[in-house]
């Protein structure tokens, strides 16, 4: 065989390998992750959701509207440090790598869960970026400063003080927690637009 052809093959086989579990469907630590609601593609989810081995979602935002990733619990959710064996909580390190593909800078972003879509995670419903402090750690992100929960009325976390321009990345790191788990919810993410820089920048600010 061709050199040229074994590569081809050898690469149809590594993007079959990591390809979602069925169309639209990433599988990892016993959760289905989907871009269904369209705006953005996942590219790959990996890990348990464990603290040593988060969950670990690579997307790429394509629309400037809020886009929602769904969550689905598929009922084989590993016993690790992730989950509390005897009352089933639910607790997921996440790490996002978000590709910018919307055309426009970001200058800040915004996260969001929702046990009902379009509805409002209220405080009582248990949901929550870790309310219940079961994970040692906050909120961080490679590009944005500050990072900043709201409780009410949703739950939301909002991270600002910094920038990133349209084909850059940025990672952000947080956990999902809730004692009473429900088979799906909602992850909503907002990138906040920068609306007075122009991209790509005219000829004449670029040769400053």
């Amino acid at each position: 065989m061709r050199p040229s052809l074994l590569f081809g093959a050898f690469l149809a086989l590594a993007l079959l390998a990591s390809g979602p579990a069925r169309a639209g469907v990433w599988v990892a630590g016993g959760y289905g992750f989907s871009d269904e609601l369209g705006g953005f593609r996942l590219i790959s989810v990996s890990g348990s959701g464990s603290i040593t081995d988060p969950i670990v979602i690579v997307e790429e935002i394509t629309e400037l509207d809020p886009v929602t990733l769904v969550i689905r619990d598929m009922g084989d959710r590993p016993r690790d440090d992730q989950v509390i064996p005897v009352r089933q909580f639910l607790h997921l390190a996440v790490i996002k790598i978000v590709i910018n593909g919307t055309g426009r800078v970001w200058a800040g972003f915004d996260l969001e869960l929702q046990q009902d879509l379009k509805q409002p995670s209220v405080y009582g419903d248990g949901l929550s970026f870790d309310q219940m402090g079961a994970f040692a750690g906050g909120f961080h992100s490679d590009s944005f400063a500050v990072s900043r929960q709201v409780f009410e009325p949703y739950d939301r976390v909002r991270f600002q003080d910094g920038s990133v321009d349209p084909g850059a990345t940025v990672r952000f790191r947080f956990f999902i927690t809730d004692p009473t788990p429900v088979p799906e919810f909602y992850l909503l993410q907002d990138p906040q637009i920068l609306m007075a820089r122009r991209w790509p920048p005219s000829p004449s600010l670029a040769a400053r």
